[in-house]
């Protein structure tokens, strides 16, 4: 993490004489993601898989995002995004259970919040964009599992971090269309945990409606004391927004 925060702060440092927009910029978009799940949950050395077991799916997903972008030089632009995903469904566990409370028929619900503040400047600001900087993301994740017979029996995996996470994107601008293809992404890995965050899209953009249609992939391997979830989530999004 120690590399990852000079490599990101260095790049930062020297990214910051050439960030400056012409004016201000505000922006704010929201999504819908189709997002499907797979991986493994694990507490007090007990795992269970998510999908095939558990076989969680996807009920709801809100992902809201704003930025500003301003000319002001040195200072970094800033954006603002929140993304809560919620899945549930109903499995069966094996005789040996989960964390020597659950086993038999169960009801898992999944809910997973992240909230980012990233600060970023722009390298290139014409018909290629590319933008580099650093997000601080809080990430918190909650997975009940509740036996439905012959007695009613509950057990919860949690997390709780707030994580640095080097973050870079980039687009391509096709001239005179309002069309554009891009991708941008969020990463952190120390000490054998990890968050990866990608996407990739086509946009198209008529006076301040941008409207985004792509695919996101997000991968947790994170261990907080006894609990652990090691899961991806990914999928298809739609997106619209104003931009100003």
């Amino acid at each position: 993490m120690r590399k990852l925060m000079v490599a990101v702060g260095g790049a930062l440092v020297l990214a910051a004489p050439l960030a400056n927009a012409d004016i201000v910029g505000v922006g704010a978009s929201i999504s819908y993601w189709d997002s499907e799940l797979t991986g493994t949950a694990g507490k007090n050395s007990k795992f269970v898989d998510v999908d095939n077991e558990l076989n969680l799916k996807n009920q709801d997903n809100v992902n809201l995002g704003i930025h500003i972008e301003h000319p002001i030089p040195l200072l970094p632009n800033v954006r603002l995004t929140y993304t809560a995903i919620e899945q549930s469904g109903r499995g069966e566990l094996g005789l040996s259970g989960y964390d020597t409370l659950v086993a038999g028929p169960v009801r898992s619900d999944l809910e997973l919040d992240q909230l980012d503040l990233t600060l970023y400047y722009e390298l290139l600001d014409n018909w290629l964009n590319l933008d580099l900087g650093l997000t601080v993301r809080d990430l918190s994740g909650e997975l009940t599992m509740t036996q439905l017979s012959p007695v009613v029996a509950a057990s919860k995996t949690e997390i709780d971090a707030v994580l640095p996470m080097g973050y870079v994107a980039a687009r391509f601008d096709l001239p005179m269309t309002g069309l554009a293809v891009g991708a941008e992404g969020n990463a952190i890995a120390y000490s054998g945990d990890s968050v990866y965050d990608f996407n990739a899209y086509a946009q198209y953009q008529l006076a301040v409606v941008r409207l985004r249609a792509g695919y996101r992939q997000m991968s947790i391997d994170y261990e907080d004391s006894n609990d652990k979830l090691d899961i991806r989530i990914g999928g298809p999004f739609l997106s619209a927004g104003l931009v100003f």
